[in-house]
């Protein structure tokens, strides 16, 4: 069988833009990378049920910069312009579809913005709303110019989680029919833990949060009816001994909810850990990428492989998921993809 998969990637040296790269799930191998379409370091991508794609875009005219979002029709290859949204200043860092509401959100790490879009009947976006995250921001080098919200998205119940790195904050909002952001509570982790990602599982009220400046996972406990979180566990995603700079990336949990994966810029490696009866987590196995920087990862439709991106090594790694155990097992990886940076498996 035959599975496609989207990929952002940065456009600073080899890459061209959103790429697609195919697993062949018989033969157990990645194979034929293809352009699908260009655009300025596409670092984060997502694709609607109605196969649009939606991808951060960075246009560079001289000195000048300016950022926003490039909007296509991804149902052909190359996939078509349907619309750019681009503004002065960076590019978001962040960028999902809200299937239930038809909306787009972003979330901008340089302007500290986060923004909620609107999806129109023909596919073009439409801005509903705006929030700006405010308030002290933590110790580290990183935090030391404001606010940086990495992530933004819908949580099971249908709020919109926010993860602050700078300012060391976890924000939640209600969202109404007119795309209109309502604050119901935010959450402070200890100075310098730079919350990057986040995932949930319903079942238990539990949430799985990266600290990308603390290399952590957290466990948060979360209280559907309050909108509140609290903190339960933190435990480390790289070794004791480990002294090399390192920052937590991506993290995603199985479909049962018994592991939660994370990977390792630095340490360059995917930590994965067993979820607990309580919801704690144990590690369980910390394996290499295989490369260098693997700002992202993800797995296939029926998870029993998962693949991982090398930004800096220009390659991706598959590896073979035990299902019962969690445990990886590598089967190639020197499979090139340009500086890639997000990957995403297509509608």
């Amino acid at each position: 069988m035959i599975e496609n998969f989207l990929i952002g990637t940065y456009t600073n040296n080899q890459s061209k833009g959103i790429y697609q790269i195919e697993l062949d799930t018989d033969k157990q191998v990645l194979q034929n990378t293809e352009l699908v379409a260009e655009a300025g370091s596409p670092t984060y991508v997502a694709e609607s049920d109605a196969q649009k794609i939606y991808a951060v875009d960075k246009v560079t005219d001289g000195d000048q910069v300016r950022g926003g979002l490039i909007n296509l029709d991804g149902s052909t290859t190359p996939a078509k312009e349907i619309q750019t949204l681009i503004s002065e200043g960076s590019s978001p860092a962040y960028v999902t579809v809200d299937e239930k509401r038809q909306n787009v959100y972003t979330a901008n790490y340089h302007t500290g913005d986060v923004t909620v879009f609107n999806i129109e009947a023909d596919g073009r976006l439409t801005q509903t709303d705006q929030v700006h995250d405010t308030g002290m921001v933590g110790p580290k080098p990183e935090q030391a110019d404001g606010p940086h919200p990495h992530y933004a998205d819908v949580a099971f119940d249908g709020r919109l989680v926010i993860c602050d790195l700078g300012l060391d904050r976890v924000y939640l909002y209600d969202i109404s029919d007119q795309g209109k952001l309502n604050l119901v509570s935010q959450l402070t982790m200890a100075p310098g833990f730079g919350p990057r990602h986040i995932d949930f599982v319903e079942e238990t009220g539990k949430a799985y949060l990266v600290g990308e400046l603390s290399s952590e996972l957290a466990v948060l406990n979360y209280n559907e009816e309050t909108g509140e979180f609290s903190v339960q566990q933190i435990v480390s995603t790289i070794p004791a001994d480990w002294t090399s700079h390192n920052g937590g990336a991506a993290i995603h949990l199985s479909a049962d909810h018994k592991f939660v994966y994370v990977s390792n810029r630095g340490n360059d490696s995917i930590a994965a850990f067993a979820i607990q009866p309580d919801g704690n987590v144990e590690l369980i196995q910390l394996i290499s990428t295989e490369g260098e920087f693997p700002r992202d990862f993800n797995f296939n439709q029926n998870q029993k492989f998962l693949i991982a991106l090398n930004q800096n090594t220009n390659n991706a790694t598959l590896y073979a998921r035990n299902p019962a155990t969690g445990m990886l097992t590598l089967l190639q990886k020197d499979f090139e993809v340009p500086e890639g940076t997000c990957i995403t498996l297509r509608k």
